[in-house]
């Protein structure tokens, strides 16, 4: 009688609820499977039956009446003849093969890395991810095991810290600066798929996309980075400096009257102040030495000495009587 009062399944498959679970397993309790019952395997499905923890047969999507013939391993494992015809029991997995699209990455922290422009920079990055499961075998060996349920949250912080940490020798071995990094981040990308895809597959894992959404440096690089960019800008200031006046003249045609006499005056300032700046940035030029004064003659010096004048102060010969200027007497 307790053979006749056991519970029997007929029908064994997985309607997934959404797109949070990657391994279920079938629940089993004290219930066995019915010899000749269905197995319902889905698309983006896959189903494992394990026997005392070992790994027997793995079905791909489709509909199975369950035997010896579909059994094979297990058969095997069991030691079941041709005939056989009773229940059994055995653990049932199922593992959801479709795309888990939108996975997000990022660095949390900057990552420091040897530009050949900029020296050590640190950058930091971010983007997407698509992965599916590729070898149920595997997975379960390595990550989902023996759990009733294991969801991709359960999963999401190993892959992510796995992408961060593989980012490093990636962009060291991209070879590219910077600069050029941040506007080919499609080839960066690539190069990170072929990176990563040995080490998804590690884990039963087919990692299908990746993409590099932003590459930015951390705030206080990126100001000094765009005073450089502002630098260089000014290094050609006289094609700015057309371009500035080109962009005014439409606008000082447009207005009458004073508004134009406005931005006129307004233009003539920009343009005195653009050539004080390039007269600024230009390297100044030692200054000649102002020319010195020719000594003055000495005056000549007669026989006997001279003297001074009592009345014009001028040098006069000692003997004189009468200064040959003035013709004022003298002592």
């Amino acid at each position: 009688m307790s053979f006749f009062s056991k519970q029997f399944i007929d029908v064994i498959q997985w309607t997934e609820s959404g797109d949070a679970v990657l391994a279920w397993r079938f629940p089993m309790e004290d219930q066995e499977i019915q010899t000749g019952a269905r197995l319902t395997v889905r698309d983006s499905q896959m189903a494992v039956f394990v026997n005392e923890g070992r790994i027997a047969d793995v079905f791909s999507p489709g509909l199975y009446t369950l035997s010896t013939h579909t059994l094979p391993l297990l058969t095997n494992l069991l030691n079941w003849d041709k005939a056989f015809k009773s229940p059994f029991k055995s653990d049932v997995y199922f593992f959801s093969s479709r795309l888990r699209i939108d996975q997000k990455w990022g660095t949390a922290t900057p990552i420091t890395i040897r530009d050949r422009e900029f020296g050590a920079v640190r950058m930091r990055a971010y983007g997407i991810y698509a992965y599916r499961i590729a070898d149920p075998r595997v997975f379960y060996e390595k990550v989902s095991g023996s759990r009733e349920v294991y969801h991709v949250s359960d999963l999401e912080g190993q892959l992510r810290n796995t992408i961060v940490g593989r980012m490093t020798d990636a962009f060291a071995n991209a070879n590219v600066n910077f600069l050029d990094m941040a506007g080919s981040q499609a080839r960066l990308a690539d190069t990170m798929l072929a990176a990563l895809r040995p080490v998804f597959a590690d884990l039963g894992l087919w990692l299908d996309s990746f993409v590099v959404e932003n590459i930015s440096l951390p705030e206080e690089l990126q100001k000094m980075l765009d005073q450089r960019i502002g630098m260089n800008m000014l290094g050609d200031m006289n094609r700015y400096t057309q371009f500035q006046v080109a962009q005014s003249m439409p606008i000082a045609a447009a207005n009458e009257g004073g508004g134009a006499a406005g931005i006129g005056a307004g233009l003539g300032a920009g343009l005195v102040m653009a050539q004080q700046m390039m007269n600024a940035m230009k390297p100044q030029a030692p200054e000649p030495a102002p020319p010195q004064a020719p000594p003055a003659p000495a005056a000549p010096v007669a026989a006997g000495g001279t003297k001074f004048c009592m009345n014009c102060g001028k040098s006069i010969p000692r003997a004189a009587r009468f200064c040959p200027e003035c013709g004022g007497a003298q002592q």
